[in-house]
């Protein structure tokens, strides 16, 4: 596994231990590991927990890790909108750190893996509408770094293992809610909700996106690594309707956190704050876009039981508090 000390990647771990399956977890440095496994034995056995140290964007230590490994899980960088300087800071490490992680599954003879990548891959560029998992992102629109990232590293990961003998299937998760087990809080959706229940969103962005429980990413990947039939497939991984920030909101209000916000954000307001607020910025080519998702191969083909989405809200908030 990779990404085993992200917010996503330690609630995978933790359901393949629950599971009964030895995991190898993947870390550019030792020290991540012992924080790492600190938090996952509060959830979960870790007596087949290992780790190995490795770098995506180096080619040492691949083939240790991966060697006896009968799956791979590829799992994601943190969701951000903020733009970066140079948009090549994102492309350039999820697309090389993809192709090497697909290499060395391949070279170690790897029955499957598993790719997490994003609803920003599917519908980054296109209007207001219904999109499913044969959609892809525009990356010739004005999309952001972050989703130009995910669509070249996923399709990166598809050409690798055309015609190769390991499978790959992909999850491609809408925002992503829901406590963390410990990892840093990073990545939009946990900026966010620490900004909303703290008061540091003064007014709510006209946004509205398709969301998923973290638990339940982390069960659909694993589903996804043996389901018969999910091999070759994309599976969305979020609500089928968009969930309005609004909502966001008023759940937190309604949950106790007074400081949550109740105005709307004039889109003219964010566009002229995007001028000088990265942040702000990366908002932009969403706002007032609204996609639906045609997500039923998730259910059908990996079981997928939906967590409610003001659970996660709740739950998310009060482990932000504590």
């Amino acid at each position: 596994m990779t990404g085993i000390s992200g917010y996503i990647g330690q609630h995978c771990a933790a359901e393949l231990l629950r599971q009964g399956y030895e995991v190898v977890g993947t870390v550019r440095s030792r020290s991540k590991a012992e924080s790492t496994k600190a938090a996952l034995a509060r959830v979960a056995p870790v007596g087949r927990l290992s780790f190995a140290e490795a770098d995506l964007l180096s080619d040492a230590g691949w083939k240790e890790a991966m060697k006896g490994c009968a799956y791979v899980l590829h799992v994601a960088s943190p969701f951000r909108l903020k733009e970066p300087a140079d948009e090549n800071e994102l492309i350039i490490p999820a697309v090389q750190g993809t192709r090497r992680v697909v290499a060395a599954a391949q070279m170690a003879g790897v029955k499957r893996l598993v790719l997490t990548s994003s609803i920003f891959a599917i519908i980054a560029g296109k209007e207001t509408g219904r999109y499913g998992p044969d959609d892809w992102s525009d990356t010739n629109a004005n999309i952001g770094a972050y989703a130009k990232s995910k669509t070249f590293a996923e399709r990166a990961a598809w050409d690798a293992t055309k015609g190769g003998n390991t499978e790959l299937a992909v999850i491609n998760p809408g925002a992503v809610f829901g406590p963390s087990l410990g990892a840093a809080l990073e990545g939009q959706s946990v900026t966010m909700m620490t900004k909303m229940i703290a008061g540091k969103v003064p007014m709510i962005p006209d946004m509205g996106m398709g969301m998923v429980d973290v638990r339940d990413v982390a069960r659909l990947h694993v589903a996804a690594m043996t389901a018969a039939g999910a091999a070759g497939k994309r599976f969305i991984a979020c609500t089928a309707e968009p969930v309005e920030m609004a909502a966001v909101a008023q759940v937190l209000r309604e949950a106790g956190y007074a400081k949550a916000p109740s105005k709307k954000a004039p889109t003219f307001l964010l566009r002229f704050i995007g001028l000088f607020d990265p942040e702000a910025r990366g908002m932009l080519p969403f706002i007032g876009r609204k996609a639906s998702f045609d997500n039923h191969a998730t259910f059908e083909v990996l079981g997928w039981k939906p967590t409610a989405m003001d659970v996660s809200f709740r739950e998310m908030a009060a482990a932000i508090s504590k």
